[in-house]
């Protein structure tokens, strides 16, 4: 899996800081990015649940070496963009695939995981002489590689981070979204301070779901710190 962020929002935190107090004051953003409590300020407004000020913000990603299976979920996501590898236009000469762990650790399971692989992509290889290759994708499993652009803004980002870095995600995206959020606290430390799974924050939202191991829970704003 290889998951980079391409492109982002510069200067996002202060952008956004700037967005939110500009509503409470006469002054425009433009005249309030280099307030030097920006970063206290965007934390308390985040903190209030005022989230559309984080929407200022995009986010970009180039994400390959992953499943079908992942992207199937990935957009369900419906604020977002996406391009992906069309299976149309491309023609899949080499059998590349994802394999899951729980079938890597057990001899049998990879074995008959990889011959039916295998099997699938001689097959294939055969109906893309006679038929289009539209049509002879029909034939690919979920687990076979592809690639994908992602766009999100800040909040819906947040939202992502909320379901997909949770225990109960597939492994798979929630592998690919703990390393987006990573990338993403790199360049916005403010903004996703506390972006994650719900248990990080409060109480789990899943009850009787619940994973029943939460994450150690980030310490909250309160009204004395900010």
């Amino acid at each position: 899996m290889n998951v980079r962020l391409l492109a982002y929002t510069q200067n996002a935190d202060a952008i956004c800081a700037a967005a939110g107090r500009s509503c409470y004051s006469e002054k425009p953003s433009a005249d309030l990015l280099d307030m030097k409590d920006r970063e206290k300020a965007l934390a308390k407004i985040v903190g209030m649940g005022h989230h559309s000020v984080v929407e200022h913000a995009v986010f970009t990603f180039s994400v390959d070496g992953v499943s079908r299976a992942l992207t199937h979920q990935l957009v369900r996501h419906r604020i977002a963009s996406f391009s992906q590898q069309s299976q149309r236009y491309v023609s899949l000469k080499e059998p590349t695939f994802v394999i899951p762990k729980t079938v890597e650790a057990d001899p049998e399971s990879l074995a008959l995981y990889e011959e039916t692989m295998k099997t699938i992509w001689e097959a294939y290889g055969k109906l893309a002489e006679k038929v289009p290759v539209e049509d002879a994708r029909y034939i690919l499993p979920n687990g076979c590689t592809t690639n994908i652009t992602i766009t999100m803004n800040a909040r819906e980002l947040h939202h992502f981070f909320s379901l997909r870095c949770c225990e109960r995600a597939q492994w798979e995206i929630r592998e690919m979204s703990e390393r987006m959020l990573a990338l993403c606290k790199e360049v916005s430390p403010v903004i996703f301070k506390d972006a994650g799974p719900p248990c990080m924050r409060g109480p789990c939202p899943e009850g009787k779901l619940s994973c029943g191991n939460p994450r150690r829970p980030t310490k909250l704003l309160n009204k004395e710190s900010t």
